[in-house]
């Protein structure tokens, strides 16, 4: 299949293409709550058949929603208001054309997080530096993901709300401060992609893009009870995407459905000249459109093995640790990376089970299911030696005039970039005794005792775990902990989590999703996530929406106007 080509759907003289009948009559405010909450992309898109509402109507409610809740939740960090309704008034009167194809996302309300470019928008990375007036981040053009999810008809918001370089468990920024938990705003929603779950579970938007490095998709979205997709690595371009860890990095759908994650996904997909790691999905990757493989009954029968460390609270260092540490250096960094299973959290999982195991799946529990070995393995994947050298190349295209790399950052700003993406953080650049200095990958000596072995075999494990048991995927909680209460300190100190033990997914960039897994006695959402064999992203789609149909948990969140914190 060419993934370059965008899907599109047929619209009749009956439907969007016949506006010229008649206008649709000025909704009420009341009829439009009724319909547009929890809407999803089919049910938008009989609404505008039916001349129901135009685009430009959907998008004012949906800014509506944004100017009343925002400034308690402060999901959206730049509200597109102008652009917005400027693509809503352009897509209206094609429709009044009687133009007879349009996107698959033709008039979808969507958010983009702020790390990921928009032409003409200041790419905050939640950083406050990239803000500076006279230096911001302007991008001179849109990532890619960007391009494909306009050219499918979807209407920008804005920008959401994440932690400075998406390098926090939880949601607070230099730039824009604190977003808040859609289910109780004292909680958090996680990080980094907490804007845009607040956003999505909120009904500010019909979906958004995530970003995830080490868990940034998947944790959020188990905090919000919305849908979260990791792609198999090189499915979707993260070109355009300020990167935390380039060779981690990863990008994804965070939808209220699985139907609607499937629709946006397809459109994301496809190989892109500005990441190379998208030539690995030729001939590898199941074909799209990715609502072919959701069916209701996807679960009946397949085996999933729950991972024996994530149980035990096994640490991975983020960024891994390099060949040169010596092993018990190595145990030790592993041993305070390590995150116990809350057990509430293990409460909700075992519950989940039974679900799952009513759903017609058979749970495989075994001490052999990706043991703590495993764990130590991936734990060896390192990458921290070349995060400056994706700094560069993200800015080398989608920089501002005034800066295309780190050094020219700093000599027009007069200070340095943020060293997590730099590569000078005092708790990764040294390990023990060990200084980790940047290199580039393609010239590194160390780079395949460092990263392309550990990472061969960590991925070999994890397969043959697979083909040995008979599994069809794994499965396990999303986060190790429900979200956090930011009113009050956490183990004495300010919270910083919550936190999860899925970094291994992306060190092996195999294809996870977190589905809706149930809610803990108070009321927060608990998220259940699957992975899967890589290239198997519809497979996997396939079992959450399965899933999602047998279980019907989600339910949306009731807001609040007025906040409950100030706003830092």
């Amino acid at each position: 299949m060419n993934r370059s080509i965008v899907p599109l759907i047929a619209i009749g003289l009956a439907g969007l293409g016949s506006a010229a009948l008649g206008a649709p009559s000025a909704p009420t405010p009341a009829q439009m709550d009724h319909d547009l909450l929890e809407v999803t992309i089919p049910q938008l898109h009989r609404y505008y058949a039916e001349h129901r509402y135009t685009v430009t109507q959907v998008v004012q409610w949906y800014l509506a929603r944004i100017d009343r809740y925002n400034g308690v939740y402060r999901a959206v960090e730049t509200v597109m208001r102008k652009e917005a309704l400027a693509d809503a008034a352009r897509e209206d009167a094609d429709a009044a054309a009687h133009s007879l194809a349009r996107g698959a996302l033709w008039g979808v309300p969507i958010v983009i997080k702020a790390n990921t470019s928009i032409a003409g928008q200041v790419t905050t990375d939640g950083w406050d530096g990239y803000t500076i007036p006279g230096h911001e981040l302007v991008a001179p053009r849109d990532a890619t993901v960007v391009a494909r999810l306009r050219a499918a008809g979807a209407i920008i918001l804005g920008h959401t709300n994440m932690p400075d370089f998406a390098n926090s468990d939880t949601n607070r920024s230099s730039s824009f401060g604190r977003t808040g938990n859609a289910y109780d705003v004292r909680f958090s929603p996680g990080g980094s992609s907490g804007g845009t779950v607040t956003a999505v579970t909120a009904n500010m938007a019909l979906l958004g893009n995530g970003t995830d490095t080490g868990n940034s998709i998947r944790m959020p979205s188990a905090t919000s009870a919305v849908i979260g997709v990791f792609p198999t690595r090189g499915l979707v371009s993260i070109a355009g995407i300020a990167p935390l860890d380039w060779m981690l990095d990863n990008t994804g759908p965070i939808a209220r459905t699985v139907a609607d994650a499937a629709t946006a996904l397809t459109v994301m997909a496809g190989v892109d000249p500005l990441d190379p790691a998208t030539s690995d999905s030729v001939g590898k990757a199941q074909p799209g459109p990715y609502s072919q493989y959701l069916k209701s009954d996807a679960l009946r029968g397949k085996r999933f093995g729950v991972p024996a460390f994530i149980l035990d609270g096994a640490g991975i260092p983020f960024h891994g640790t390099p060949a040169a540490v010596p092993e018990a250096v190595a145990l030790k960094q592993a041993v305070a990376a390590a995150i116990p299973l809350d057990p509430a959290t293990r409460t909700a999982f075992l519950k989940a089970l039974d679900e799952l195991r009513a759903a017609g799946a058979i749970v495989v529990l075994d001490d052999s299911v990706l043991p703590e070995g495993f764990a130590r393995t991936a734990s060896r994947i390192a990458t921290y030696a070349y995060v400056r050298e994706g700094t560069d190349r993200f800015l080398s295209v989608y920089g501002p005039e005034q800066y295309h790399s780190a050094a020219a950052y700093e000599q027009a700003v007069g200070q340095p970039l943020g060293m997590p993406i730099i590569g000078t953080e005092a708790g990764n650049a040294k390990i023990g005794d060990v200084h980790i200095l940047q290199r580039r990958i393609e010239t590194d000596p160390d780079a395949e005792a460092n990263y392309y072995a550990p990472r061969r075999r960590a991925l070999a494990a994890y397969v043959e775990t697979l083909d040995r048991l008979h599994l069809d995927g794994y499965v396990y909680p999303a986060i190790q902990m429900p979200p956090p209460d930011e009113t009050m300190p956490q183990d004495d100190h300010l919270s910083d989590g919550p936190h999860s033990a899925t970094s291994w997914v992306n060190m092996l960039g195999v294809p996870a999703v977190v589905v809706v897994g149930g809610f803990y006695p108070g009321g927060l959402p608990f998220g259940l996530e699957f992975s899967a064999r890589p290239w198997k992203d519809g497979d996997l789609l396939g079992y959450a929406f399965a899933w999602e149909q047998a279980t019907r948990h989600r339910h949306p969140p009731t807001l609040v106007e007025h906040g409950l914190l100030s706003a830092p």
